[in-house]
């Protein structure tokens, strides 16, 4: 009896410390999404600046979202400028906003103080960008952009851009890509560009060469059950992804190990965003549902640009 009483103790031991093990892993605290913003439109695009504010596009809406302290409020109407649609986005170190213009195909960048609008790349050799999806700025400012194409399993004819703002010169760097989608550098190599294949459920990683283009395409790792979507790295080369279809937010290691896997409110998940003050507030985009949520986590994500 005795040893059968041992035996059992050091069962429960080992269940518990497993445990505890496996709660030291996960990154994202806990399971449960706050909502932040509801009756959006296609939700995309999160973008955080330094005054607490996420800007969100609502793709199917023709309008930007502000969100402050959990309210939302009306950045931009298409109506009141020039802009199309957009998705991805981004606040460069001078607080602009960068965004993806799909419904015009150009890359546009707007004021949130004064709202004026303008267009920084109208598109390349002559032509619109398709679809211009998703953008992150290098260390020195400049910019990679992806161009999906149409969302076609038997096509491959998306593209990725690099856009040098000192020269004002845009240079095609990739193509032939599964619908090209979610972009990011990670912080542990700024040599390394990461793009989401959506269509061919997967996420790439390239070494970026000296002149900027691109070379020796691998498999980071494959995601089927769904499309890899919008991405974002913390400070210790951790992957987030937003799986479209999924609905599931994947944490992945720098060495391609998913580390956890959390579900979110509704199966569409599309883009996400680290904010709050130290940032450790993880913001999601969501569109069966039509909102924006958050969730804590416990690395700070990663902001790589400088000043242009």
């Amino acid at each position: 009896m005795i040893k059968k009483i041992l035996l059992i103790g050091v069962f429960a031991t080992l269940i518990i410390n497993v445990s505890c093990t496996n709660k030291e892993k996960e990154l994202i605290i806990g399971s449960q999404w706050q909502t932040v913003g509801k009756n959006l439109s296609f939700p995309e695009g999160p973008a955080w600046d330094n005054n607490e504010n996420l800007y969100v596009s609502n793709c199917n809406g023709n309008w930007l979202a502000r969100i402050k302290n959990d309210l939302v409020d009306t950045l931009l109407m298409a109506s009141d400028s020039t802009f199309g649609k957009t998705n991805g986005m981004i606040v460069d170190e001078n607080g602009d906003l960068l965004a993806c213009d799909f419904g015009f195909g150009r890359i546009i960048k707007i004021n949130p103080q004064n709202k004026r609008l303008e267009i920084l790349i109208f598109g390349y050799e002559g032509k619109r960008f398709v679809n211009p999806n998703d953008l992150v700025l290098t260390a020195e400012g400049n910019l990679y952009f992806t161009d999906p194409g149409k969302y076609d399993k038997a096509k491959t004819n998306g593209r990725v851009f690099y856009h040098d703002f000192k020269t004002g010169k845009t240079v095609k760097v990739a193509e032939g890509l599964g619908f090209a989608n979610g972009i990011g550098i990670s912080p542990l190599n700024s040599k390394k560009l990461y793009v989401c294949e959506s269509t061919k459920d997967r996420i790439l990683v390239y070494d970026i060469n000296e002149d900027h283009t691109l070379a020796n395409k691998t498999v980071f790792i494959d995601l089927p059950g769904g499309d890899p979507d919008g991405i974002d790295f913390d400070t210790q080369g951790n992957l987030y992804v937003a799986h479209y279809g999924s609905g599931t937010v994947f944490v992945i290691s720098p060495n391609g190990d998913i580390l956890q896997e959390v579900k979110t409110p509704g199966k569409n998940p599309s883009n996400l965003e680290f904010g709050g003050l130290d940032l450790k507030t993880l913001y999601l985009t969501e569109d069966e549902t039509n909102a924006v949520y958050k969730i804590y986590v416990k690395i700070p994500g990663y902001k790589n640009h400088k000043k242009r």
